[in-house]
């Protein structure tokens, strides 16, 4: 992740470095970090996760057959708007002008594979967006195939969100 959106902790899983973190002041007290006298870049950042399914799951997502409708145009959708409102969700993020969001779906035999690319112009990176997209999409996919995925106890043994990760991430001038 980039240095300011990151928690910056530089020392290891223990987080004994306080003055490494880019989040807290100096009394440990949590911070916007300020990035007003960085000048704009292009960023984008492109993350990827994927959903295991059932068999049964892939082929009606495939023929478009879940009572609830069209699962991928509507997963794309939540990935979007997901994006879009990051800022909102996770804590000390900034509010970032979005220039484009990308979002591909890759349905194979036991996943549906989501990858979401983010760009923007400005002073501070975009993976938390395109995490967030990540998530968004593959837990709409998720709600639009619950019926379908819960078992005769009602939960979901072979349904789960896994590998998501940001896979890509590039910062040039404007």
């Amino acid at each position: 992740m980039s240095e300011e959106r990151s928690t910056g902790d530089t020392s290891g899983a223990s987080g004994e470095d306080a003055e490494a973190l880019t989040h807290t002041d100096e009394s440990g007290d949590v911070q916007m970090v300020d990035v007003g006298d960085k000048p704009d870049s292009k960023r984008r950042a492109v993350a990827r996760g994927e959903i295991h399914l059932s068999a049964s799951t892939i082929a009606a997502i495939r023929a478009d057959e879940v009572e609830k409708g069209d699962v991928l145009a509507t997963a794309r959708i939540g990935a979007v708007q997901a994006v879009k409102h990051t800022w909102e969700t996770i804590p000390m993020c900034h509010q970032i002008p979005i220039t484009n969001v990308d979002t591909e779906f890759d349905v194979q035999a036991d996943r549906v594979v989501l990858e979401v690319a983010v760009e923007t112009t400005g002073k501070t990176g975009c993976e938390m967006e395109a995490l967030e997209g990540v998530t968004t999409g593959l837990n709409v996919v998720w709600d639009m195939v619950k019926a379908a995925e819960k078992d005769e106890t009602g939960n979901y043994p072979g349904t789960a969100i896994r590998d998501v990760e940001v896979i890509a991430k590039d910062k040039s001038t404007v």
